[in-house]
């Protein structure tokens, strides 16, 4: 069964923080970030500049996807959060959400996606996604969160 993408809501939430506690890559800190962009998407999305969807495999949210248009560039967007629940990994679930989140973002004239990641080792999994979903590493910030914590920019080219 392939995951069902929908656009976030309310009702979503709960689901979400409890997938976001399941994910041991994700300190308190950057839990409450997701879930300030989280209720943004859900409550203003339009005045925010953020916007999410969800998956859904086996009646359960598996994963979701927060992005939006950066600030002072043409067709340029930041995906912010992609995340799914360790044991929906590896069935799709963030390609699913990264078409759909194109889908979105294409008619608006999108033509490329920023994504930042840790190059801390719990985030491996991350580093290892993108270049699966066709990003490239375009750039890495030595040092930039922490000493021996780089900062590391992947970059997809859609049009």
């Amino acid at each position: 069964m392939s995951a069902v993408v929908r656009p976030i809501s309310p009702a979503h939430r709960a689901a979400l923080v409890e997938l976001l506690d399941e994910l041991i890559e994700f300190d308190a800190e950057e839990r409450q970030v997701a879930l300030e962009l989280i209720d943004d998407a859900i409550a203003r999305p339009d005045e925010s500049g953020y916007y999410a969807l969800v998956a859904e495999l086996d009646g359960a949210v598996a994963g979701y996807v927060c992005w939006g248009p950066t600030p002072m560039t043409h067709g340029t967007y930041d995906l912010y959060w992609i995340a799914t629940a360790p044991r929906f990994q590896r069935r799709g679930v963030a390609r699913a959400l990264t078409a759909a989140m194109d889908e979105r973002i294409l008619p608006d004239g999108a033509r490329l996606i920023r994504v930042e990641t840790s190059s801390r080792t719990e985030y491996d999994s991350a580093q290892n996604l993108y270049p699966r979903l066709g990003y490239d590493e375009a750039a890495r910030l030595r040092d930039f969160y922490s000493p021996g914590d780089d900062l590391v920019i992947f970059m997809r080219r859609l049009v």
